[in-house]
């Protein structure tokens, strides 16, 4: 058994969002090549999860636009 990483991971080149539990601080990471396939994702998991549009990320940061 190994030391946890405790380092967050680079994120790679596309647009994110985070789904989450309703009521939950924490969730998952989604990424889309496109802004309108991850607009088209957003608009399905916020029926039954929070989401939070985190927008677009290159060479693991977020571009300011």
């Amino acid at each position: 058994m190994g030391r946890p990483p405790t380092k967050p991971g680079k994120l790679k080149d596309g647009f994110y969002i985070e789904v989450r539990n309703k009521g939950s601080k924490s969730g998952v990471k989604i990424r889309r090549d496109t802004k309108e396939s991850m607009l088209d994702a957003a608009k399905d998991y916020e029926k039954t999860k929070d989401v939070v549009m985190m927008g677009e990320f290159k060479n693991g940061s977020p571009v300011k636009q």
